[in-house]
């Protein structure tokens, strides 16, 4: 009886470790000048992915804080491509046909250019499916020199790429 009631928390432990480790990957950013910027941490949810960001050396102000389509940030910024679109539709919270899956509020940087935050999307996954993130081409986590607008289209007007990091498990 014992050697079962073992075998089945052994299980169960095995299995827990694998879920989580599957559920879970980070973006190292760095800036153009391939200055680290912090870590976003991304973890699967029951409903979505919980991302945590520890940045700094950052401008101070509001930034575009995205998800972009493609696992890659060089030889420039621009290799991450567009926003991550992920079902479709349009750029923006305030577009009718919106949001991307990879819209995501702006942060808002302090004078100190250090920012610790914790955003919740519900429209992206870590796991196979729609809005899956680790595809074969991968995503990047995105910051914007300007605020995004929210409606602009195609990108919501957030001006110049100043932080790029892959997102990898």
């Amino acid at each position: 009886m014992h050697r079962l009631a073992l075998v089945a928390v052994i299980t169960a432990t095995a299995l827990t470790m694998t879920t989580s480790m599957a559920a879970a990957a980070t973006a190292r950013l760095t800036g153009p000048d391939g200055a680290d910027i912090g870590a976003v941490t991304l973890t699967e949810t029951p409903n979505g992915v919980l991302l945590e960001a520890e940045l700094r050396g950052l401008p101070q102000g509001e930034h575009g804080f995205h998800i972009h389509e493609k696992g890659a940030c060089t030889p420039d910024f621009g290799a991450a491509g567009g926003h991550f679109a992920g079902g479709g539709g349009q750029h923006g919270y305030a577009a009718e046909d919106g949001p991307h899956a990879g819209d995501m509020p702006n942060i808002h940087v302090p004078a100190s250019g250090e920012l610790t935050i914790e955003v919740f999307n519900g429209n992206v996954s870590l796991r196979d499916g729609e809005g899956m993130l680790l595809d074969d081409d991968g995503s990047a986590i995105v910051i914007h020199a300007k605020a995004d607008d929210y409606e602009s289209q195609p990108s919501g007007d957030a001006g110049d790429r100043i932080a790029c990091g892959v997102i990898e498990k």
